[in-house]
């Protein structure tokens, strides 16, 4: 039997999950250090803005 998840719970574990999605696409850009910092910005706020 599933367990039943609160719908007033639901925000908050899909905003907690889309943070530690960021997290990981944020520190997953130190891998092209080749990349201008300015760049990675306006893309990463283009993701967020459109998330």
């Amino acid at each position: 039997m599933p367990i039943a998840i609160p719908p007033w719970l639901l925000p908050i574990l899909m905003l907690f999950c889309s943070n530690v999605f960021m997290t990981f696409a944020w520190y997953g850009h130190l891998k092209f250090k080749e990349s201008p910092l300015p760049l990675i910005v306006l893309a990463s706020w283009g993701i967020a803005f459109f998330e």
